[in-house]
């Protein structure tokens, strides 16, 4: 691609194959149609990125880079975590640029490794060096489109064989949009599939959780083992102990010392629509919102993770996944490892973001209902 692309009118299924050579380091127009523009750049660390805008906000995607979500702005929110990294670093493992909004956590293996497991935290996805990358401007009935497209092919001799087809869809009027996960195992043999979309939306204090379940222990399940990397204190264990018999005490986040180090929590039994689909939300003391929605068949488990502290402040109210975060070897003893058969096709679809206060109310209005 030599030139910007540019229609005054949205056309169905215009695509857009990138290259690594139209990154620069000035930032520069590629593509604009129907209210959305995209613009490609590289970071000072190489990292090549696509900030997508529209009229109410922008994100920025990592194409290369496990097609990770940097970062969410709209209405002059920011979405995502605050953080020690002032840009992404190239990385191999996710620890090493943690300061995204959202990445794909998985496929083979999830979550934090105990001290007898083998794999990385959270998988090899999350910062896969991906193989293609594109953009996809359309059209269908909630309006026009832009959407980031790309491929990872993972092949290991005598082991897995899967191609990763991520997407990311904003749209023209909406600070809704679409994070997917397509993958197909290509193996002849089944394959373990682990997968988790990991959004890390901002902590913001005395925001309130919305969530179509109690805060019973029973349906907001604290998290009572301690993983490798958190160090526990008698007041951190004292906390656990405290929360996983009234676990209501964090539906409002007006205690940032309660998770320092960091709370996780199971959700449990949460009620779905008239489509299958679970909303979550948190609302912000002004009247905003972030907002959650995902399909309960593709995704059975949701785990809550809170973090605050000097280094890192994350509130991912709503992690859907297909397994609990506790690493391979026990979401095995637990039966939460899903096996995908040669030739089939698992997609992971979920539609997040923010919310402005009357369109807040209406979605917590929706939740409650439920």
């Amino acid at each position: 691609m030599h030139s910007a692309i540019q229609t005054g009118k949205a056309m169905q299924d215009i695509s857009v194959h990138l290259r690594r050579q139209d990154f620069t380091d000035k930032p520069h127009e590629i593509a604009s149609s129907d209210g959305l523009t995209v613009t490609a750049f590289r970071y000072a660390t190489g990292v090549e990125a696509l900030m997508i805008e529209n009229q109410r906000g922008h994100l920025i995607v990592l194409p290369y880079m496990g097609q990770m979500v940097w970062g969410a702005e709209f209405d002059g929110v920011d979405l995502t975590m605050g953080n020690s990294f002032a840009m992404p670093r190239p990385a191999k493992t996710i620890a090493e640029t943690y300061g995204c909004f959202a990445f794909h956590s998985g496929l083979l293996r999830n979550g934090v490794p105990s001290a007898q497991d083998t794999h990385a935290a959270h998988g090899e996805m999350p910062c896969a060096n991906m193989d293609v990358a594109g953009l996809i401007f359309g059209e269908d009935e909630q309006g026009a489109y832009v959407e980031v497209t790309g491929e990872y092919e993972y092949v290991m001799g005598f082991g897995a064989h899967y191609l990763a087809r991520p997407s990311v869809r904003l749209y023209a009027d909406d600070t809704l949009f679409d994070i997917e996960m397509d993958v197909e195992n290509l193996s002849y043999a089944p394959m373990e599939l682990m997968y988790m979309c990991h959004v890390n939306f901002a902590y913001d204090e005395d925001a309130r959780i919305i969530q179509p379940t109690s805060f019973s222990p029973e349906d907001t399940k604290v998290r009572t083992s301690v993983p490798a990397h958190v160090t526990p204190n008698p007041d951190y264990l004292a906390l656990i102990d405290e929360l996983a018999k009234d676990p209501s005490v964090m539906e409002v986040l007006d205690d940032p010392d309660r998770y320092d180090p960091e709370q996780v929590f199971y959700l449990r039994n949460l009620k779905q629509d008239e489509n299958g689909t679970i909303h979550q939300m948190m609302k912000l003391e002004q009247g905003e919102a972030f907002a959650i929605s995902y399909p309960a068949a593709d995704f059975p488990k949701c785990v809550r993770w809170v973090l605050v502290n000097g280094d890192a402040q994350v509130a991912a109210f709503a992690l859907p996944s297909t397994c609990e975060p506790e690493g391979y070897l026990a979401e095995k003893a637990k039966g939460n490892v899903r096996l995908l058969a040669p030739g089939e096709r698992a997609t992971f679809p979920v539609r997040l973001g923010y919310l402005a206060p009357a369109e807040a109310d209406e979605f917590e209005q929706m939740i409650t209902a439920l």
